[in-house]
């Protein structure tokens, strides 16, 4: 039986779609190996936001072949439908694969017999048809995707030239997998996309269609939004959450900017404004919501001034925790020909800045909830002596591995905050057995 191994870089959509791809090749007679064994062939689903993840790939390709110099190796994903001339040089390589053709990896294995390596690579123009993807392997926790794509073309990015336009599941079809999901035991449910907040194109669908239709389903305790945008977090998305028993208060909005100059120059569809508005209504419906930040730092033109602006701006918000980036230059984006570049010794400064700043909020925001208790699922397998989970407001837990079982949810006392910003505490009613 011929075997396949996998390796995702980048975001959570990206899993989902190589749990799909994988389970494609299971069905089609290949056993599935673990990424650091050797395998016959190595498919490796990549990311393109930073050059980081560009480097990263061409090392995941030299690992590989070191497992098994006489593997094929794939690659797949948003940098190889950016970069597919590039990436077919780098040696080692011997298919790429572009947006559209990714999920047919099964059926283009015949190519790999020639000598030389091959690229199938759609115009992104063309790439038009949504293919439904879920990660499977975790007992706990599945991302379900929703929807692909973006229309916005912010200045910094490329996702639109890697992934297309925006286009969705149908509210139905999404329903449906939820269903197969808990099925299979699975309690959480994390709804991912590029641009989620414009699920619907072109079903004539919203996403708070979606929400409502997917609070019905049974067997499912938990469902959590990804990252959306927060021009598209209507308040009725946030009033609807603050109400139901099973979509969790966790939002991750981005920000990018906290100052009004760089989004526009971004290109962003929003301002301060409206930013702070949205979260204040959620903290005015769900005051112990966890609230996570996207921020972009040194984008071109950032004075020190307009960096203040973010960082004061940010201090000021009741927020949880950020994710801080570096702006990284991206062919064939508008900020790149932006000339008042920000030195990249000052954008690691500045990232520095704000992941202290992230580091006090997250603390700020765990040590409130010392003293309570709340509703815990179990995910993570036993690490030296612990099980770990997360609260419905993403609070990080750990109790002893003898305690509690993996998958399993329970009401528990969160007793202290550790040093590593984890939670301590004792089992208070085992409500959910796994």
């Amino acid at each position: 039986m011929p075997s396949v191994a996998f390796h995702t870089l980048g975001c959570k959509l990206n899993f989902s779609e190589t749990s799909t791809i994988s389970r494609k090749f299971k069905e089609s007679g290949y056993e599935i190996a673990p990424f650091d064994q050797s395998a016959d062939i190595y498919v490796i689903n990549t990311c393109s936001v930073t050059d980081h993840a560009d480097r990263k790939t061409k090392k995941v390709v030299r690992d590989a072949k070191k497992l098994n110099p006489d593997s094929k190796v794939a690659i797949i994903g948003c940098y190889a439908q950016l970069k597919p001339d590039e990436i077919v040089q780098i040696p080692g390589v011997d298919m790429v694969l572009g947006a559209a053709e990714k999920f047919n990896l099964v059926e283009h294995l015949s190519a790999l017999d020639v000598d030389q390596p091959c690229i199938v690579n759609s115009h992104i123009k063309d790439v038009k048809d949504f293919n439904a993807s879920y990660s499977f392997g975790e007992r706990t926790r599945t991302f379900l995707k929703v929807q692909d794509g973006c229309n916005y073309f912010c200045a910094f990015c490329t996702i639109p030239l890697a992934r297309g336009r925006s286009r969705s599941d149908t509210i139905e079809n999404i329903v449906k997998q939820a269903n197969e999901i808990a099925a299979q035991g699975i309690k959480e449910i994390v709804l991912t996309g590029v641009n989620i907040g414009d699920f619907g194109q072109p079903n004539d669908e919203t996403f708070i269609d979606l929400v409502k239709e997917l609070d019905k389903v049974e067997g499912i305790e938990r469902f959590r939004i990804s990252s959306i945008e927060p021009n598209l977090l209507k308040d009725e998305i946030i009033e609807f959450v603050a109400q139901s028993e099973k979509f969790v208060p966790h939002f991750h909005i981005p920000l990018q900017s906290g100052s009004d100059t760089i989004l526009k120059a971004m290109r962003r569809r929003y301002e301060r404004k409206l930013y702070r508005n949205r979260i204040g209504k959620i903290k005015e419906l769900m005051p112990d919501c966890c609230i996570g930040v996207d921020v972009i730092v040194g984008f071109p033109g950032e004075t020190d001034e307009l960096f203040l602006e973010t960082y004061h701006f940010l201090n000021e918000l009741p927020i949880s925790y950020l994710h801080v980036f570096s702006y990284s230059e991206r062919p064939n984006t508008t900020a790149i020909r932006i000339d008042d570049v920000v030195p990249k010794g000052k954008r690691t400064e500045r990232r520095k800045q704000l992941q202290i700043l992230s580091e006090k909020k997250k603390r700020a925001y765990y040590e409130q909830f010392v003293g309570e208790t709340r509703q815990v699922l179990f995910e993570g397998k036993e690490r030296d002596g612990f099980i770990h989970g997360h609260t419905d407001n993403y609070l990080e837990v750990k109790v002893e591995s003898n305690k509690v079982d993996e998958n399993e949810l329970c009401d528990f006392h969160l007793s202290s905050l550790e040093n590593d910003l984890v939670m301590s505490g004792e089992i208070a009613v085992l409500t959910h057995s796994k």
